[in-house]
Parts: C-alpha cells; sequence; structure tokens
C-alpha cells in the first residue's frame, strides 16, 4: 500500500463502471490509463475512458479571462478552489490470492476507496493476458471513442515496453474474433495502430 500512487477515490459505481474524482483537479489520469483500488484482500483494475474537469459549484461557472494560467493563481487563485475532476472507469478485471482474473468481482468498488495509478509491474502482468478485451467489448457500447480507448492502451503499453511481438500478435487475432472478423473495420485499426506504434519508435 505504501508504494502506490493514490490520487483519487471511488464516488459511484457499480459492478462493470464506477467513478473517481481527483484529489486534486489539476493531477488527472491520462485516457486509457490503469488504475487500481483495493479493499480487503481484493484490488479491482480499471480503465479510466473518459475525464470531465468542471465546476463543483452550480453557481460558479468557469469563464474565460483571458489571462494564462499563471497570471490567475497569481491574480485569482480562488477561482481554481470550485474545480473538480471526475473520471469514468470501466472494470477490466480483479486480483485476489495473488491471481489476476479477467471477468468482474463479487462487488463494486466501494465508495471512498483509494484509486492509485497501476505501477509499471501491474501494467505488464495485467496486460500480458489479452483477456481484458473481452470485458472492454461487452462494454463497448457504454464507452464513447472505443478504438481510441485501444489504440491509446497499445500505445501506452508499448511506451512501457510490456508488448512483446507475441502479445501484438494475440492482441491483434483477439481483437479480429471479437469484431466478428469485420476486414474493413480490422484494416483501418491494424493502419492506425502500426502508425501509433511506429511513431513511438521514433
Amino acid at each position: 500500500m505504501n508504494n502506490k500512487q493514490f490520487f483519487a477515490e471511488v464516488i459511484e459505481g457499480d459492478l462493470s463502471q464506477w467513478t473517481g474524482q481527483c484529489w486534486n483537479w489539476n493531477q488527472i489520469p491520462h485516457f486509457g490509463a490503469l488504475v487500481t483500488t483495493t479493499q480487503k484482500n481484493i484490488t479491482i483494475y480499471g480503465i479510466v475512458h473518459s475525464i470531465k474537469t468542471g465546476s463543483n459549484d452550480p453557481m460558479r461557472t468557469p469563464i474565460p479571462f483571458q489571462k494564462t494560467e499563471e497570471e490567475l493563481l497569481r491574480d485569482q487563485p480562488q477561482i481554481f478552489e470550485f474545480l473538480q475532476t471526475t473520471f469514468g472507469l470501466v472494470t477490466v478485471g480483479y486480483q485476489t490470492n495473488n491471481t489476476i482474473f479477467y471477468h468482474l468481482p463479487a462487488q463494486p468498488a466501494k465508495i471512498h476507496s483509494f484509486i492509485a495509478q497501476a505501477t509499471d509491474s501491474e501494467y505488464a502482468s495485467f496486460f500480458a493476458n489479452d483477456q481484458f478485451l473481452h470485458m472492454l467489448f461487452n462494454l463497448s457500447s457504454q464507452i464513447s471513442n472505443f478504438d481510441e480507448l485501444l489504440l491509446t492502451i497499445i500505445k501506452t503499453l508499448h511506451e512501457k515496453k510490456c508488448l512483446s511481438k507475441n502479445q501484438l500478435t494475440d492482441f491483434v487475432e483477439t481483437f479480429s474474433i471479437l469484431c466478428k472478423h469485420d476486414y474493413q473495420k480490422l484494416k483501418i485499426f491494424l493502419h492506425r495502430m502500426q502508425h501509433v506504434i511506429t511513431h513511438d519508435s521514433l
């Protein structure tokens, strides 16, 4: 627990989706990031699929001041006190007794439980198996920019050097099956995926 980088807590959720709120509105998780929350002996894994920053007071909405952030912090720091950032997550699995399961836990993430960024070792162990794709596809109708989310996950794994050629091949094969072998969709996705990987390698 001491090695975890906690930055938010659960404010709403059910078995398949949950919402986190950042403790600091400006410390925001990345789109597609893997995060965890732990309760008792179960660690639930979630992937960030939406992020929203705005006012926490309906009577105080942000308006343009034509000033830089530095100028606003100097001249009107109080306006930042009413900002909050929330983010939506989909459950992609959980871990208990050192075993990862790629299906829904028996209970949802507990309200007010802390949320942490997944460590590099958690990224490597969780994404070593492509079964998480089944979880994402089951919820694809509830996720905006679904293909963008998959591409971002691939990009992140590539940057963290935890995506081998065999894993990438398995990912593509599973993606093809879940897309019901839609050749046109697969072709477009592979082209975009190749661009992401090649660009990151430059």
